[in-house]
């Protein structure tokens, strides 16, 4: 099946996915939480799939593509983290953290 969007690709939909479960996964954590830990782990998870479309955007240029794809990484990374210190901090399960970490 050719690509003819950014929803074609299989990184936006598996990070896009991601990132709506990690949205609805924050609205659980503590009142005080929501505008620091919820707050940053939510931004982060977004970023990835936003950088994935904006990179498509201005995918004329590869090495511009491979440079928002390249952020996207980090993003990830930084979820990553976001999510330990959400599971250390008891607000999610070792389960929870696991299964988004691997996605």
């Amino acid at each position: 099946m050719p690509i003819r969007t950014y929803h074609d690709l299989d990184v936006f939909r598996e990070s896009y996915a991601a990132a709506l479960d990690v949205s609805r996964l924050v609205k659980r954590f503590p009142q005080f939480e929501q505008f620091e830990l919820a707050s940053q782990l939510r931004r982060a998870a977004l970023s990835i799939p936003a950088n994935v479309v904006e990179g498509w955007g201005k995918r004329a240029s590869t090495l511009e593509f491979k440079r928002y794809l390249q952020i996207a990484i980090g993003s990830c990374d930084e979820t990553r983290m976001w999510l330990d210190m959400s599971k250390d901090e008891g607000y999610i399960s070792e389960k929870e953290c696991k299964e988004i970490k691997e996605r």
